[in-house]
């Protein structure tokens, strides 16, 4: 039964993640058309450009990708990479990014990569991503604000990407205000295992968003010609909202750092405490140890050995001499 063939859903073929993909055609008005692979070839207006998307693992799309882009260059869009980047070609530019898989907790981002190829009047995304949903193609064909360049879709799609961040980055907020809560009401040995968990988390987090931003500030200085000053503005906005994504994570780098320190000095503290019960114990005793193993040799002369009430004279003594020690050692400040 493992061995029959499934077929693929009916959503996955309507968004173009089975066989060469999904073609769209941008009029560069706001507007936007979407046309099936294998019609002719649609006319593309003059201020507009296209975009083809598919899946980066269909064998169709890498057969087509060799075809348009050569072999070396569809090798760079369709192998798995590990960071995001940014590389420009002549007049062309070929990007990585990585996005968060739609629903995923903090700890398991299940990050997916979204690699573009960007010329003029032309982009190609390479994913696994159901990129047509990613990208909210209904909601622009009603309400016709649909990306006017390259550029402008670049830009959409790192603002979608910190969309899909931004929560999960508020829900980490929130694990560390509780940790920083039960730090100070219960002060349990679980606060540091769950700290260091989130701190690991977080920098987990800031290795996705902060090559993104890199990559956005790229594109936005390179020098290429079809790219407009509203171009670069758009870039530039996406780029300072996977910066404040950053900077919002460093924060809470530092807030964990400081809650760390806060743990480690309660912990020094009471080692501090504990340390001074046990010399103030051992200086008490040591005097009274003293005494009585002097006053139990066995030697003739010791003082009181025929007295019937020596016992508990010689206890009166070492108590009196205790609280003697115990009040000398409050004057100086030791207890």
């Amino acid at each position: 039964m493992d061995d029959i063939p499934r077929e693929p859903p009916a959503r996955a073929i309507q968004n173009g993640m089975v066989g060469v993909g999904a073609v769209l055609v941008f009029d560069g008005k706001g507007g936007v058309v979407r046309h099936e692979p294998d019609s002719e070839k649609p006319a593309v207006p003059a201020r507009g450009f296209k975009l083809v998307c598919g899946n980066s693992k269909s064998p169709e799309f890498k057969v087509w990708l060799k075809a348009e882009l050569g072999v070396f260059n569809a090798d760079l869009l369709t192998v798995p990479s590990t960071r995001s980047r940014c590389t420009v070609i002549d007049d062309k530019a070929m990007i990585v990014l990585r996005v968060a898989r739609p629903g995923a907790e903090p700890e398991d981002i299940g990050r997916q990569l979204l690699a573009l190829w960007i010329e003029k009047g032309r982009v190609i995304i390479a994913s696994e991503l159901n990129i047509l949903d990613f990208l909210g193609l209904a909601k622009w064909e009603s309400s016709h604000h649909a990306p006017m360049s390259p550029a402008d879709l670049v830009a959409r799609l790192g603002l979608r990407a910190a969309d899909r961040l931004e929560p999960l980055v508020e829900r980490l907020g929130d694990r560390l205000d509780e940790i920083e809560e039960s730090l100070i009401v219960q002060n349990t040995s679980r606060v540091q295992g769950k700290l260091s968990h989130l701190r690991r988390t977080l920098i987990s987090f800031r290795r996705l968003v902060w090559p993104q931003r890199d990559v956005l500030n790229t594109l936005e200085i390179e020098d290429l010609s079809h790219f407009t000053t509203r171009d670069r503005l758009r870039l530039r906005e996406a780029s300072a909202r996977s910066a404040r994504l950053g900077d919002e994570l460093q924060s809470l780098s530092e807030r964990a750092v400081l809650v760390h320190e806060q743990i480690i000095d309660a912990r020094a503290e009471q080692m501090n405490r504990t340390m001074l019960i046990l010399a103030a114990v051992t200086v008490v005793f040591m005097p009274l140890t003293l005494l009585t193993g002097a006053l139990g040799m066995n030697v003739a002369g010791i003082p009181f050995a025929d007295d019937p009430h020596a016992f508990w004279t010689v206890c009166a003594a070492l108590f009196l001499l205790s609280l003697g020690i115990i009040w000398w050692m409050r004057g100086r400040r030791w207890l």
